[in-house]
């Protein structure tokens, strides 16, 4: 999959992009990211990006020729999607990287300031939202979606069935997780996973899921318990 993020900070994805599991990814091929930033298709020579909003108002405008000139200046892969980083956007999910990692490019526009001139919304066939608060920018959601997608790419992770396991993989939140000493300052590790009785350990951990999931994310809960293939 190539990603193109549009973004006025490029510098800011170097570590991120560079480091961990991502890192390898990135440099084994298993996705591309590249770079577009709106300033070298400025029209003037001050290479301005952003203006007053018509209306008044405080805060400044992305403007609109810099965004349309560099989402054209891009290769078009035969399947691929212009997603703009907004509040106003449907949230950020597991599903929804699923959905989109079915496409062939993702254009990921990052927004600054007071976001961008509405006529670039023209252009945009996605508006997605980190979650309910306001951000200095796109940057942050542009590198949370391209982390999350590329996690789901197969070679990323060693094993690929550790994805089963995953938090929202079928609507729960994941179970708890234990590694040797079985015994630290008086805390221990459950019985039943030490005892070698895998049907008792699967039990257990799905168990944990609902539990957890009731307690701590009733929202999901609800909505788990709604869906036909819910089973504890």
């Amino acid at each position: 999959m190539r990603f193109d993020v549009v973004t006025l900070f490029p510098e800011f994805f170097d570590s991120p992009l560079s480091s961990g599991l991502i890192g390898k990814a990135i440099a084994n091929e298993i996705a591309a990211v590249h770079f577009t930033n709106p300033r070298d298709f400025a029209l003037d020579k001050h290479r301005k990006v952003d203006d007053i909003p018509y209306g008044g108002g405080a805060g400044m405008v992305m403007k609109v020729e810099p965004i349309f000139a560099a989402i054209d200046s891009l290769p078009q892969c035969p399947t691929r999607e212009v997603i703009y980083f907004t509040p106003q956007g449907v949230p950020m999910n597991q599903a929804l990287f699923k959905t989109l990692l079915a496409y062939d490019q993702l254009i990921l526009l990052c927004g600054n300031y007071e976001g961008v001139d509405e006529r670039v919304m023209t252009v945009v066939t996605r508006e997605i939202s980190l979650g309910d608060f306001v951000l200095t920018g796109g940057e942050i959601p542009a590198l949370a979606l391209i982390n999350g997608i590329v996690r789901l790419m197969p070679g990323t992770i060693g094993k690929e069935e550790s994805h089963q396991f995953d938090s929202f993989e079928d609507g729960l939140l994941d179970f708890p997780h234990y590694t040797r000493p079985a015994e630290y300052q008086g805390l221990d590790v459950p019985e039943v996973l030490r005892s070698g009785n895998h049907a008792a350990i699967a039990a257990w951990r799905r168990q944990q899921q609902i539990n957890r999931t009731r307690d701590r994310r009733p929202d999901l809960y609800e909505k788990w318990q709604l869906e036909p293939s819910s089973t504890i």
